[in-house]
């Protein structure tokens, strides 16, 4: 290491100034340049043993100058650095053949750290040459934020877009997980293929197999042609399966064979079809969890774990909100929604606000601004009354003495659903329901008994038996009083 020549070229001098002191107590000679053209002289004089380049320079924008020094020197490794945060810098960096990504401001002991590790790989053979950028450049993104948490996941999707990994992404309802599915299979080599996707909980249970597999002709009551199911749909493209957590142990098993030699029978078929699909996997539950209640195969779940990508909630990205309250008024003027902003009060309480929903109730906030509201500077006060409306804790409380039960539950679910996006449930939900009103009237019943099941079955009206089987499927912990 001690010898080595790193190029560094960057247009700000305090950033020149700080790595050529940090890198320089490494024993390196450290070139700086402010300008794209000295790094090229260098690098085409056969100078340099790692390059450090922003993107953004006077003369040329430093992820243009990838392919050319892939060309002439493939094994030079070379860190790009940016302050334009996104995924499609993220994704271009790493498609062009950058040894990595770091978005500005970035920790001086990571990029060290960066550097000492291309300088122990700089004798390694580097990957295929690229057959172009298939990258274009769109100001629409998938995804927006330019927060640290946000940086981390452009930074693993940059690595993973040019692979068929099986990706497993978990985070609370509202995070985005199906716009990371798409993004995965957007910038990725599946790209000109199909994207389907399937949502478990929003069908039952008893066509799940169908809807994944498809069915022959008289397979079953009802069936009175033959269906394509969803795998065959997605052969050469991307199959997202939603809410995998709510698929039911029998298509669980039906799955696994599939991951495991490529190959299916429809429901009611003889002759396997093979398939070619990259499966990308969601939830929003502890999968974990619901191994070890037996509730999901262990095999399986390693199958769609192989690379784990957790989306933070909104709440602990909230530097985000901005660009978010921008790209989402902007969408409604597209729309045929007149332009608003909002001044800065009323951004600071959005920052301040918990958003159980997440991104989807942040958008469906904005939407209503911008659709309701007749000024076109939004303030504080608008925003007050929007989130006394719609937040759901606060329409937790009961409104009046005389609301019974079943008043109350309506009320519940119908905020429910408009925080999540929808007015009403999707077709097949009744199941989910059930399942999540069942579970807070449970864990009531044992919390008032301690943890008598004997005496929480009498209080439900149910046998023994029934309680217990219901503790397993809701995945209910039992706190059990003291004796």
């Amino acid at each position: 290491m001690s010898g080595a020549t790193i190029l560094v070229a960057d247009d700000d001098r305090a950033i020149r100034t700080v790595l050529s002191r940090a890198l320089g107590g490494m024993d390196c000679d450290v070139r700086v340049t402010g300008n794209a053209a000295t790094l090229w002289r260098w690098i085409n004089d056969g100078i340099g043993d790692v390059v450090i380049t922003d993107v953004v320079m006077p003369d040329e924008n430093g992820l243009d100058l990838l392919p050319r020094i892939r060309k002439i020197r493939p094994d030079l490794r070379v860190i790009v650095m940016s302050a334009q945060n996104t995924l499609m810098t993220a994704v271009k960096a790493n498609e062009r053949g950058a040894f990595e990504y770091l978005p500005k401001p970035f920790d001086l002991n990571e990029l060290i750290n960066v550097v000492k590790r291309a300088l122990v790989e700089r004798s390694a053979p580097r990957r295929a040459e690229d057959k172009g950028d298939g990258v274009e450049d769109d100001d629409n993104l998938p995804l927006i934020g330019r927060s640290q948490a946000m940086q981390e996941i452009y930074r693993v999707l940059a690595r993973l877009v040019g692979t068929d990994l099986s990706v497993l992404i978990t985070g609370e309802s509202g995070t985005g997980k199906e716009l990371v599915a798409r993004a995965l299979h957007d910038y990725g080599k599946r790209r000109n293929g199909p994207f389907v996707a399937i949502n478990m909980a929003a069908i039952p249970r008893e066509l799940i197999e169908s809807e994944l597999f498809g069915h022959e002709k008289g397979a079953f009551s009802g069936a009175a042609n033959r269906n394509t199911g969803r795998f065959e749909q997605a052969d050469g493209g991307t199959l997202f399966l939603d809410e995998i957590g709510d698929m039911p142990l029998e298509a669980q098993t039906r799955l696994l064979r599939v991951l495991q030699d490529g190959t299916f029978t429809t429901v009611g078929g003889r002759s396997a079809i093979r398939t070619n699909v990259r499966i990308v996997a969601a939830t929003h539950r502890d999968l974990r969890q619901i191994v070890s209640q037996g509730l999901f195969r262990e095999d399986l779940y390693y199958r769609l774990n192989v690379v784990p990508l957790r989306l933070p909630p909104l709440r602990q990205r909230s530097e985000d909100i901005p660009d978010l309250v921008r790209h989402f008024f902007s969408q409604g003027e597209e729309q045929g929604l007149p332009a608003k902003s909002l001044d800065a009060d009323a951004m600071n309480r959005l920052r301040a606000h918990s958003w159980p929903g997440n991104v989807r109730e942040l958008e469906n906030l904005i939407r209503r601004l911008a659709a309701l509201y007749s000024e076109e500077h939004i303030g504080v006060e608008a925003i007050e009354a929007e989130l006394a409306e719609a937040t759901p804790t606060k329409l937790a409380g009961v409104q009046s003495d005389s609301e019974n039960l079943s008043e109350a539950v309506e009320r519940h679910l119908q905020a429910y659903f408009e925080a999540h996006g929808d007015a009403l449930p999707a077709p097949g939900m009744h199941e989910r329901v059930v399942r999540e009103v069942e579970r807070p009237l449970i864990s009531l019943c044992l919390a008032a008994t301690r943890g008598n099941q004997i005496r929480a079955a009498e209080l439900l009206g149910v046998n023994r038996n029934t309680l217990r089987k219901k503790i397993r499927e809701l995945d209910i912990q039992i706190v059990r009083g003291v004796k």
